[in-house]
């Protein structure tokens, strides 16, 4: 196999990307190959940050970055390969999903934008509300048709953030599928999520962001696996600290409990789920009112709140 072949679709080193005082993608190297990846992290995390850069919206303010081993950034040539669904709806209303579909075409000069309009439509099975005007549409088929518009040219490299966010049970399973099979089909998608069980049955693979930084690659079960083997600690600070650290020195989740000279409980765990679901349960049983909960691991916040809206 030669090296033009063996290179990733998408390559990043030690890229960060900063808005004024503003860090919001730190130090990231990762690499994403044909399939389905995904982006994992909580909101703030730098996902939307990262895929603006892969599609050259944006330049890296450190670190090196390149899509089928070109740098994006400027780079109109390279921008025909790519296509790039933002979380955000940006649809005109007043056009039905066929003519939406169609200027998406026009807009990246495909030669019969027809017939790949007609294609793309069929590829997200909206073909019987084509000629419908978008304000009609639910929010799932606004997403449906979105997709089709960025796959309308038949870009090899698809970056969608969030394409699932606000869609019913029914038309996610549908969207699902479609990722799955433009994968399958030998493209590259690179999806965005901040839920770790949507992604589970979505992607080959999980890069997990937390902060700006990589914090996890691998499947759904490595990346579980590791968010529960890393420690974290978490600060508590309780109306009788003594007695909710005897009660939380019994919880399987627990490692050890500290009690410093102030009365603030240092509370060490392998398994950040658990002890937010026990805590407040211990609290409660030994009567003992909760004053504050912070995390003292800059990390820990954003993996609480990711994994409860998960």
């Amino acid at each position: 196999m030669t090296a033009a072949l063996a290179q990733p679709t998408i390559a990043v080193e030690e890229l960060s990307r900063w808005f004024g005082s503003v860090v919001a993608v730190n130090g990231v190297s990762l690499a994403v190959d044909p399939g389905v990846t995904a982006l994992l992290g909580p909101n703030g995390a730098g996902k939307t940050t990262l895929l603006r850069a892969i599609a050259g919206l944006i330049a890296p303010s450190q670190g090196t970055l390149r899509v089928f081993g070109e740098a994006p950034r400027d780079n109109p040539a390279l921008y025909r390969r790519i296509g790039y669904m933002p979380e955000h709806e940006s649809i005109y209303e007043f056009l039905t999903g066929r003519q939406f579909v169609e200027l998406g075409a026009r807009l990246q000069r495909v030669a019969d934008p027809r017939e790949a309009a007609a294609r793309a439509i069929e590829t997200v099975d909206l073909v019987a509300a084509q000629d419908r005007r978008l304000r009609g549409y639910s929010r799932g088929m606004r997403q449906r048709m979105r997709l089709a518009a960025t796959l309308v040219h038949d870009p090899p490299l698809l970056l969608l953030d969030e394409p699932l966010s606000g869609t019913d049970p029914a038309q996610r399973l549908h969207l699902r599928d479609v990722i799955r099979d433009l994968g399958a089909a030998g493209r590259t998608v690179l999806v965005s999520s901040h839920i770790l069980e949507e992604v589970e049955e979505l992607a080959d693979r999980i890069h997990l962001l937390v902060g700006g930084k990589l914090a996890a690659s691998g499947d759904f079960r490595a990346i579980r696996q590791q968010l529960n083997d890393r420690p974290f600690v978490v600060r508590i600070d309780a109306a009788d600290p003594r007695a909710l650290a005897a009660g939380l020195l019994e919880v399987d989740a627990v490692e050890s409990v500290e009690l410093d000279q102030a009365g603030h409980l240092r509370v060490r765990s392998r398994n950040v789920a658990l002890l937010q679901r026990s805590l407040p349960v211990v609290a409660q049983r030994l009567g003992v009112r909760l004053l504050r909960v912070e995390p003292l691991d800059d990390s820990l916040e954003s993996v609480f709140e990711y994994l409860a809206q998960g």
